[in-house]
């Protein structure tokens, strides 16, 4: 099974489009849960099986794991989805990007080492630096794009040749790069006229929409911008205001609820 057949599995099983991001910050846990790294898996688990019923994919950010030693609890962490909740696919936010023979290092990290069903990639190397992930043809291959960060309009909206570069990205994506049809694209929830825009090129293509929660992205706007025709097309994820909606004992029961408000929101505008 492919990634893009595995997200459509978890889109009409738990009528989700969220996706919760595993950004673990030990300062931001319930006390009892700061003593040691091995605690980060504890902490993610009890989100996750909290929330499983409620989301298209869960993502775990690398470098939450690895600079703090924890790439044991991050492994963990991915086995545990994969046993319990199979279902549910794995996207591997890392943003790598490097030259060809280096790639192919990042692209093996994800998907054997990890083996999670997709993963973030930087595509500003260009086409041989996309390649060894694309060539993981049951993998997914996200591109960033449109990123939601205030400062992505330093370079992603620079004219080339009479035309935004994150424009030139999404042809690239759509005509150049996606020929195993496992290709997919970062459009910021902060953005809703880019993410139109990016609509318009790719019309098919499934966008990983960060930027909603904390980042303030507008639910209902970039909804009626990124949806595509079939009412989808979107992986909207969603990180510290659901992992951190309480640091106390009982933040699981907190993160289900504010996961639960947000998913029935999305719904309400598809």
């Amino acid at each position: 099974m492919t990634f893009l057949n595995k997200l459509e599995n978890a889109w009409s099983k738990n009528q989700s489009l969220l996706c919760i991001g595993l950004d673990p910050i030990q300062e931001k846990f319930p006390s009892h849960l700061r003593e040691n790294v091995g605690q980060i898996f504890d902490f993610n688990k009890q989100v996750i099986d909290a929330t499983h019923d409620l989301v298209c994919a869960y993502k775990p950010q690398i470098a939450h794991f690895a600079s703090i030693g924890a790439e044991k609890e991050l492994e963990k962490t991915i086995e545990y989805i994969q046993k319990e909740y199979p279902h549910i696919p794995i996207i591997l936010d890392a943003k790598r990007g490097d030259i060809g023979s280096t790639a192919e290092k990042y692209a093996h990290e994800a998907f054997v080492r990890y083996r999670v069903d997709a993963v973030t990639v930087n595509p500003y190397l260009g086409s041989d630096s996309v390649a060894p992930f694309t060539s993981y043809k049951d993998k997914g291959t996200i591109l960033l794009c449109r990123t939601s960060n205030g400062g992505a309009e330093d370079l992603q909206d620079l004219e080339v040749d009479g035309e935004a570069l994150y424009l030139k990205v999404a042809r690239k994506i759509g005509d150049d790069w996606n020929e195993n049809k496992n290709c997919l694209a970062v459009v910021g929830a902060t953005w809703p006229e880019q993410m139109k825009a990016i609509r318009q090129i790719l019309p098919d293509t499934v966008f990983l929409v960060p930027g909603v929660g904390s980042q303030g992205g507008n639910v209902k706007d970039m909804i009626l911008a990124g949806k595509d025709s079939k009412g989808k097309g979107l992986i909207i994820s969603s990180s510290r205001s659901i992992l951190y909606a309480s640091n106390n004992h009982d933040f699981a029961i907190k993160s289900r609820e504010v996961a639960m408000q947000l998913r029935d929101e999305i719904n309400t505008y598809l």
